[in-house]
């Protein structure tokens, strides 16, 4: 029988542990659109004690997260300051500007991670005829740049010299909890300046399903709406809501594993023939490296790797993307290195031993 696939697609992959399936089944649960889930309404209030704030929602995704929050702060015909790269841009249906109306302004940062400098630069001024800016969007850790992660008082100073423009600001922390172990930081002083703030329960922090949105109550109130306007009002969301809280509380905890395993898996790719990126830039659980000079594309070489029982996502022609996570052990690592590593020598003796072209 062939062994089972190490499946570093995403961290979304994750299986819900034996405590969550026992707390699923057993959750307490009424209806959410009445507000009256119990498990749901502990995991909201825990939720906004964590970050500090006064309230939170539960939502299905965190694409939906990051949606509901644009529309909250926004109307049909403004703009949104983003790194050209970022999840709300590139991997959430265009949603910002089909439902809600926005347009993008694209902005490249530095590894995905941009300045006041930078971002002052593209607000539009107030005349007649363009579209103004109305929010800011931050993304952290950066998904697209490899899990790279802001440095908290360049958010704050961010956060800060935005509101003094008159502008929001929204992060899209689907990994924040990831960001806050690299950083040894809390997230409550990490995100406390952000107008909203979204996070994904069902990443690295293992949850099946669901996403979190803290901000201030009125935000809350008006994000529930919302919610309920895109389809997302949920009734006894508790048997998700109750897998949600261990994400919560236990999650974090253990997200320094998956960063050492990404930080392996770097080290080891970076020895291998045709495979380029630089190992110093992984910060957290994801890895993304280039296989041009492999003589391959990305699809090809993950077609291959698929075949050796390694699973992993192009970024692009070029690039594929590994996330480590809490199904994945140091042992499947080494795994994966050593059957990429079979495959990229392989390669590079086909490349070596074919007959030269005449010139």
């Amino acid at each position: 029988m062939a062994a089972t696939p190490i499946d570093l697609r995403s961290d979304t992959v994750t299986k819900p542990s034996p405590e969550m399936r026992r707390a699923m089944a057993e959750a307490e649960v009424g209806d959410d659109v009445f507000m009256e889930d119990p498990t749901v309404n502990r995991l909201q209030a825990r939720a906004a004690e964590i970050f500090g704030r006064e309230a939170a929602l539960f939502v299905p995704s965190g694409s939906m997260g990051n949606l509901v929050c644009l529309i909250a702060h926004t109307r049909p015909g403004q703009e949104v300051i983003c790194d050209e790269n970022a999840h709300i841009y590139s991997y959430e249906m265009a949603a910002m500007a089909g439902v809600a109306g926005l347009l993008p302004r694209l902005v490249p940062g530095e590894d995905g991670i941009l300045t006041w400098e930078q971002i002052s630069r593209a607000i539009r001024p107030r005349m007649y005829a363009r579209a103004q800016t109305a929010l800011v969007c931050l993304e952290n850790t950066h998904n697209m740049a490899g899990g790279t992660v802001y440095p908290t008082r360049l958010a704050q100073e961010i956060c800060e010299r935005a509101h003094e423009a008159g502008l929001l600001v929204h992060l899209d922390g689907s990994r924040i909890f990831n960001a806050a172990t690299f950083l040894h930081e809390h997230v409550r002083g990490m995100t406390g300046k952000f107008d909203s703030v979204q996070f994904c329960l069902s990443k690295g922090l293992g949850a099946p399903v669901g996403s979190m949105i803290v901000g201030s109550g009125a935000l809350i109130e008006r994000c529930r709406s919302i919610r309920k306007l895109l389809g997302g009002g949920m009734r006894q969301a508790g048997v998700l809501a109750a897998a949600g809280l261990i994400a919560l509380e236990k999650g974090p905890q253990r997200l320094g594993i998956d960063h050492e395993n990404a930080t392996l898996l770097a080290h080891e790719l970076a020895r291998m023939p045709g495979i380029r990126l630089n190992p110093a830039k992984v910060q957290t659980n994801i890895v993304i490296y280039d296989v041009r000079e492999t003589g391959l594309s990305s699809a090809e070489f993950l077609a291959e790797s698929a075949r050796r029982g390694v699973l992993g996502v192009p970024v692009d022609r070029d690039k594929i993307r590994m996330v480590t996570h809490l199904d994945v052990s140091r042992a499947d690592v080494e795994r994966v290195a050593a059957a990429i590593c079979e495959l990229a020598e392989s390669l590079s003796l086909s490349r070596a031993s074919a007959p030269m072209k005449n010139a």
